[in-house]
């Protein structure tokens, strides 16, 4: 098992068991709590004398009784009464949901996860991996949405998200059809999963921030829509989310059945969606929603819970291989099309700005830009964090032509074929195809450890020829 700072451990427990109590109304707010207090930068002051890990079983239970009991296992949705921007959509109608239980499952859990997932419904005996691969994040008996998702997430329009986020807020940009939304980081952080609609259409959105791995599904299987939650597990210290309808477990960074009903059958359908700043988003898409600040669950999300991890020298709670080829808390943009993995390194983007290229003979781009992009990862606040910039990768077609792309000014590009002018967005702003706009190619921007340990054993590494 991976060694971890104590004052790392502390941020990330303490965070999950507040914010699980919050969302089951708990009380207010601890003093001195990753929601109440802006943790220090300095590691020292945040570790307190005694810490009970994920990889240790604490002496006594770290949260309220119920919290924790199978017994009591429904977390109620939020009640509070919040304000809605007009033009933006409302919350859905969602009843409080009761975490599924069984008490004579004949498929049982493998011993290392027994403590946690005994009484849960899951098929253990159909699955796609070696159990032995998954691993407790959270210790508690029934982690299922410690970390609460977000289903009645409340959106704000952009001129009342610009008085709270600021330009170099960093969160990720969802489309659908010619819908564009933006969900801050800030709140990705301290729930991990939005069950969201478009329309009438549903979208999960989600984020892993120990990979920093921000995707969205489209979440209807064989015409059954299922809620995820978070199930407390992880596997390759990637998020495992858990359905709601069958509690079969699925992997969050290729949205994979592992476990359970589903384990075999396709992956969830990628939805387009990047990380970009909020100064782009805010640009491009002035009528468009904003996951907003209160989401009702009493968080104040101000800061980030996880100080200093993007600078540490090995992920948390990751035992795999590392590749020295780059550091393994270097951010890549891993695109994939249909079975070919690539990964381009932020080093790299940063120095070209532009890469052309084609995966399964289809053509893409990758482009780099917004540098005030801020590290969600870094400090306290994430606004006073180091700038990362903003990688996004492009299916690089308009229709049949195919497109190569220059840097041409600051945040500009300009495709060879029609010399017109695109954004960092993929939005044509000048020239013959003025309004168009390029689809988003499924990608991520992990860390490089973590497309290491899912696409490194087929996938390749970009290097300048």
């Amino acid at each position: 098992m991976s060694t971890s700072p104590s004052w790392l451990i502390a941020a990330v427990l303490g965070s999950v068991l507040l914010m699980f109590a919050t969302a089951c109304g708990e009380g207010d707010t601890a003093a001195g709590s990753p929601t109440s207090a802006a943790p220090t930068d300095d590691p020292a002051t945040t570790a307190p004398a005694t810490t009970a890990t994920p990889e240790t079983t604490p002496t006594e239970d770290p949260s309220p009784q119920d919290a924790t009991d199978p017994t009591t296992s429904t977390t109620l949705a939020p009640e509070s009464a919040v304000e809605i921007s007009q033009g933006c959509p409302p919350p859905p109608d969602t009843p409080p949901i009761t975490r599924p239980l069984s008490e004579n499952n004949p498929h049982t859990p493998p011993s290392h996860l027994e403590d946690a997932a005994a009484l849960w419904p899951t098929d253990w005996s159909r699955t796609t991996i070696d159990l032995e691969e998954l691993s407790l994040g959270i210790r508690a008996r029934d982690p299922r949405d410690l970390i609460p998702p977000i289903d009645r997430p409340v959106f704000v329009d952009v001129g009342v998200a610009q008085e709270w986020l600021s330009d170099r807020d960093p969160g990720m940009l969802v489309r659908v059809d010619d819908h564009a939304r933006f969900y801050p980081l800030r709140v990705l952080t301290r729930h991990e999963i939005v069950n969201d609609r478009f329309g009438d259409r549903p979208v999960t959105v989600t984020y892993c921030p120990l990979c920093n791995t921000a995707v969205a599904f489209d979440p209807v299987v064989n015409g059954t829509h299922l809620r995820f939650g978070v199930s407390g597990l992880l596997r390759n210290s990637d998020l495992v989310m858990w359905d709601l309808e069958t509690t079969s477990l699925w992997q969050q960074i290729t949205g994979e059945p592992l476990v359970g009903t589903y384990a075999g059958e396709s992956p969830l359908a990628y939805v387009p969606s990047a990380i970009v700043a909020f100064s782009e988003f805010a640009e491009s898409n002035p009528g468009g929603c904003v996951l907003g600040p209160d989401q009702a669950f009493g968080i104040s999300y101000g800061t980030n819970p996880y100080v200093g991890y993007s600078s540490s020298a090995r992920p948390f709670l990751y035992s795999g291989d590392l590749d020295d080829r780059l550091p393994a808390l270097s951010r890549v943009v891993g695109v994939n099309i249909n079975n070919e993995n690539k990964a381009y390194s932020f080093g790299d983007l940063e120095a070209v700005r532009v890469i052309n290229d084609t995966l399964d003979s289809v053509p893409i781009v990758v482009l780099w830009g917004a540098a005030h992009t801020a590290d969600a990862l870094d400090r306290s606040s994430m606004p006073d964090s180091q700038a990362i910039g903003t990688a996004v990768a492009y299916i690089a077609t308009t229709g049949e032509r195919a497109l190569t792309f220059t840097a041409s000014g600051e945040d500009l590009f300009t495709d060879a074929q029609t010399n017109s002018t695109w954004n960092l967005l993929g939005e044509a702003i000048d020239g013959p195809l003025t309004g168009t706009q390029l689809e988003f190619a499924p990608h991520r921007n992990e860390f490089w450890f973590a497309w290491f340990a899912f696409f490194g054993a087929t996938g390749e590494l970009w290097e300048a020829s």
